[in-house]
């Protein structure tokens, strides 16, 4: 009862908004944390899109196995790895049932589970990278490679809002049970208390969209007293605001250890079959 009690004091809307803002801003003293963003947004582009093309089962474990390394040295949130594993089993789960609807058969197991390990690799890189970044420093890293200022800025500003966001939408959804009905009988396996639910779900996204719209316009508002648009213009504004980003040897030595890595799987897979 007692793990029971601290799951769900976990899940509940005050648990994920002290989750989300340890995910922004309580890595910074990790060691991936300290590496420049333009390594990690490296790093990612290997291990985001190469699982897409690997079909050996061997080289797949062998970057889930460094995956699963790079997540705990990032200490990501346990309530986002319950999310990931989640997410990964509901899919398989759900595509193992559509081809066995379809005629497939025990064949389809090792297929789904190559797709699943890839899916793994894939969103453990993402959770990796962008949870070992505060939003200013995605936000810097990305105006460093080219990416417009607006973009970055939008990324950095959504990230770092989205707290106040389910907190607020959190308290809309209170305040429309506070003023509607719940339905007296529960009906069939809940039916009808999981439509009403539901229907407050869908309702209380309005008010929150007017919401974001009244804060944006504000602080759009505020950025430009401070200057922001000719910040944005200026050369020397830019050069001066990223001039803390360098690469040191903790960068070289992480990226020369993870393409060693990549390099020696291939020579590991060929002495091990499936």
């Amino acid at each position: 009862m007692e793990y029971v009690r601290k799951l769900m004091d976990r899940v509940s809307v005050e648990g994920v908004k002290i989750e989300l803002l340890n995910t922004a801003y309580g890595n910074g003293n990790t060691f991936l944390a300290r590496l420049d963003p333009r390594t990690l947004f490296l790093w990612y582009l290997y291990f985001g899109i190469a699982p897409w093309f690997i079909h050996n089962e061997v080289l797949l474990l062998g970057m889930f196995l460094l995956l699963a390394v790079t997540t705990m040295i990032s200490r990501v949130s346990p309530l986002i790895i319950v999310i990931l594993c989640l997410g990964l089993l509901s899919q398989a789960g759900y595509l193992f049932i559509v081809s066995w609807l379809f005629g497939g058969g025990g064949e389809t197991i090792l297929p789904l589970l190559k797709l699943t390990m890839k899916l793994s690799v894939i969103s453990m890189a993402s959770i990796t990278v962008f949870c070992s970044m505060d939003p200013e420093k995605l936000s810097d890293g990305l105006l460093r490679i080219g990416v417009p200022k607006q973009v970055s800025f939008g990324i950095a500003y959504g990230y770092r809002t989205l707290p106040s966001l389910v907190e607020e939408y959190h308290h809309i959804f209170l305040s429309f049970r506070l003023r509607g009905v719940a339905p007296r009988r529960h009906g069939l396996l809940y039916w009808r208390s999981i439509v009403y639910f539901l229907k407050i779900a869908v309702l209380s996204f309005y008010p929150l969209i007017l919401s974001i719209a009244k804060r944006t316009r504000t602080t759009v508002e505020a950025l430009e007293a401070k200057g922001f648009s000719y910040a944005y213009h200026s050369p020397e504004a830019k050069r001066i605001k990223l001039s803390y980003m360098k690469f040191t040897a903790r960068d070289a030595v992480f990226l020369l250890g993870s393409g060693l890595y990549v390099v020696l799987l291939p020579v590991l897979a060929a002495q091990i079959s499936i």
